[in-house]
Parts: structure tokens; sequence; C-alpha cells
């Protein structure tokens, strides 16, 4: 092998004109193999591009000795002259000189060997599935999607702010939460009246896993004036729906001084930027994605960059659901928790625009949204997109410390370990406001993927632990 520098796909095609004519060295894992007698054909792809380079190996330079460990899955590395290509789908080739076989892929054993599998069997092999097109796709996305989401806060003020994933809150009161305990599962210790003793555990108290870093976040805005957090939460909910995860990522900025109205446009503009930065980075991958499974892709997403969102009150999107005519499958009424086919209606027929719903009944919202003057709703806003529905959850939160511990009466919100988050209303209160996004479920728009368990590399969700 020549001492040449390594270059990669995705490089090469960015600057194929250039390179055209020179020698070149690359390195990645077969897609597929095909020819003659005379000349074989080999795609190769490194990870960085949805694009494959041909490689062209001459039976007369090369004998089949040596190419016979070049199947689908092997990693080999090539240097060779890339040339314009005279086949059809590709712009430029590699005419090999040089070759060196890294690892082989049996094709007797080597899962992702055919193509077309199903991405249910895709999600039995995740430890391999990254390797595949789609996968590989979703994936350059997902990245893209969390350089975008640092980008956008920092270039506004925002200080990444790291909350803690073992916490003895809970954020939103439902329970469903993983716990962390060093006590013998085996021989648990009990109080006298029976229950788990975790005086010996090793935080001396009953801990968890996050569901949220929301309160979290708060202590952070009201120090430092704009936060947000980016990391993993869990959710111990046994549910196997196609859009809950156990364990999955949640972006939370947190805002001093924003009002519900600072708060909408904010996560607009977030949404937007988010889209727009992978609409300009990842074409190729979403164009693939868009060609292989959803025709409306990009469609979709430049109707949500394209339109101003449609801002309405809870009371009137109920109105516009009554009279709409439609016989919903869950019934509708002013104090129900809306459906996905609810939100739907009122974001893809009713407005054909995305839609910020706010000031929901109090009854079915978290503790901490602030109440408003009608006594019965809360400055909550609810943004909701064509095909997932909500897609982002947030409120303006209540400052007012007597008001705040009325609802967590009324709640019957156990707070005794949580002093620390009542002493924000305590000691300089102020108005604050604060969403949060599920990473996967923006994934899931920005890919067009139907199941969140495609959007996320190791899947974790009832009975499945496995890589």
């Amino acid at each position: 092998m020549k001492d040449i520098k390594r270059i990669t796909v995705k490089q090469l095609f960015a600057d194929c004109e250039g390179l055209t004519g020179s020698v070149v060295d690359v390195k990645g894992w077969v897609r597929t193999r095909r020819g003659n007698k005379h000349v074989q054909f080999v795609a190769l792809n490194d990870g960085t591009s949805i694009k494959s380079i041909q490689i062209v190996f001459d039976l007369s330079r090369f004998s089949e000795e040596e190419l016979k460990p070049i199947t689908t899955g092997a990693s080999i590395h090539v240097q060779g002259l890339l040339v314009a290509s005279q086949g059809k789908g590709q712009s430029v080739e590699i005419q090999a000189d040089e070759l060196q076989i890294y690892g082989t892929a049996d094709p007797a054993d080597y899962p992702l060997q055919k193509k077309g599998h199903t991405l249910e069997f895709l999600r039995e092999k995740a430890h391999l599935r990254p390797r595949t097109n789609t996968f590989g796709a979703v994936l350059r996305i997902r990245h893209a999607l969390a350089f975008a989401i640092h980008n956008f806060f920092n270039d506004k003020g925002f200080y990444y702010f790291h909350t803690p994933l073992i916490t003895a809150s809970d954020c939103e009161g439902a329970g469903a939460m993983f716990q962390v305990t060093t006590l013998p599962l085996s021989d648990l210790p009990r109080t006298e009246d029976g229950a788990v003793d975790y005086s010996g555990d090793f935080y001396g108290k009953q801990a968890s896993l996050t569901v949220s870093g929301q309160l979290e976040g708060e202590l952070g805005a009201t120090a430092l004036g704009a936060i947000y957090t980016f990391g993993p939460t869990f959710r111990a909910e046994n549910s196997n729906t196609p859009r809950h995860l156990s364990e999955f990522w949640m972006i939370e900025p947190e805002m001093a001084f924003y009002e519900i109205q600072d708060n909408m446009d904010l996560a607009e503009e977030f949404i937007k930027y988010c889209i727009n930065y992978a609409l300009e980075h990842c074409a190729d991958d979403i164009q693939f994605l868009n060609d292989m499974f959803d025709k409306e892709l990009i469609e979709r997403l430049r109707f949500v960059t394209h339109n101003d969102f449609v801002r309405l009150s809870y009371t009137e999107g109920i109105k516009i659901l009554e009279q709409s005519g439609r016989k919903f499958e869950f019934p509708v009424y002013w104090g129900v928790d809306l459906a996905s086919e609810h939100e739907r209606y009122l974001v893809e027929e009713h407005f054909k625009k995305p839609v910020i719903l706010t000031d929901y009944p109090k009854e079915i919202k978290a503790f901490y949204m602030k109440l408003n003057d009608d006594g019965k709703t809360v400055r909550a806003m609810d943004v909701l997109f064509p095909k997932i529905g909500e897609i982002i959850g947030g409120s303006e939160r209540e400052e007012n410390y007597d008001k705040l511990m009325g609802r967590i009466a009324e709640m019957n919100i156990p707070m005794k370990d949580m002093w620390w988050y009542l002493d924000t209303r305590r000691f300089g209160t102020v108005p604050h406001s604060g969403f949060g996004l599920g990473f996967e479920r923006l994934i899931l728009f920005v890919t067009g993927m139907q199941n969140i368990r495609d959007v996320i590399p190791f899947p974790r969700y009832p009975g499945n632990c496995e890589f």
C-alpha cells in the first residue's frame, strides 16, 4: 500500500471533481458485489454518507482467490485511481490498484446478507442495524439534530445545565420510575410496619432514575437566567406503543422572566431551526428516507418550516372539534385530555398548519403550571404537528408560593423532599417558563419513521434490554 491519507466517502463525493484523476485511499464495509469473469464491481460504504463508492476490480490484475473474501459485510482497504464513471447510478468510481482485507463476513452467518429486511427483524439485530442504509441515515440525522440543538441555544445565550439522573423527586407525580438501590433485593430490610427500610441504602432514602430534569432546570434558570438540559430520562411505563420508550432523551429549556407568549415564540423558533438544519445538512439522507419510506416526508417538513403556527386556546380547540361533524374514537368534551386524533384533526384538516394549544384545564396538567385568573385553566402550551400530534409540552410555571402550595395540596403531591424547589418561590421568585421536547419524537418527525424504537441506537422498552 502506498503512503496515502485516507479520504472518507463523504469527502470524496464533496470534492469528486477536484479528486478525479488522482489516486485515493478508501476504507469501509462492502454493501454489494457483482460482476462477470472480466470485472467485479463492489459498493463500499464507510458510514459517512448514504452514498457508496463503486470500486472496480479488473480481473486481469486481481485473482478470484484475492477477491473471494469480499462479501457483503466484509471490511476492506482500497487504493486506486478515481475516474469518471461510465455506468449509471454514480458520477465517479475507483479503479482498484491495491487491496487489503480487514475483516471477512461469512455469507452463511452474516444476518444482513440479503436486502429487504423488515424493521422488526432489524430491531432484533440492533448491534448490526446501523450498517444498513436506513439506520445509517437515521443516526446521521440524529447526530445533526443534537448538534443543532446545542448550536441554537448557545447562539441565544442559554447555558447547558446538567441535571441529575438519580433523584428523590418525581417531577410529574406519576410514580412510573425505576428505582436505584444498593439494598439486597433477595432480603430487603423492613421497618416495623412492613415498609422497606431505606435508612441503610446508599442515599439513605428511596431514589430513582429521573423522569425529567425540569424541576432542577428551574433552579438553574433562577440563577443563570436561561438554561437548557439535554440528557437521558427514564419512565417505567409498561407501554408497547410505537411512541413510547423507557429510556429516551429530553431537551428542556427553562427561562427566567419568560411569560407564556415568550415561551411559545421560543418553541416555534426552536423547532423550525432544528428542521431547517436537518433539511440543509442532511439532504441526501432525508431524500433517501423520503423515497424509501415516506413519500410525503420532505413536503411535511417544509409544511412546518413555511407556516406560522396557529395559536388558540384549548376551549376554542374543543369547540372546533365538537362542531367538526367528525366521529372520533375518543369522545370530545371540555375537560378531556386530547388524544392524538383530536390534535391531528386541528393541524392536518382544520387549520392545515402547526398549532400551539394553550390554557388547558388545570385537572389534566401538572401541579407546577401557572393558574389563570379564571381559576379553571393553567398557562400550558402544547405544540401540535402533523402525523404526530403533540411534539412539545410546556407552560409558564407557577411562581407564587401560596398558589403553588395550594395546587400541591389539591393534587395530593408528596412534597416532603421538595423543599429546595419551593425555596425558589420563597427567595426572589420571578415569572418563568419552559418546555420539554422528546428528542426521539423530533427524530421520528424529521425521518418519517413509524416507530420510535427505530430512531434510537439501542431501544429500551418492556422486555427488551439486550444490547
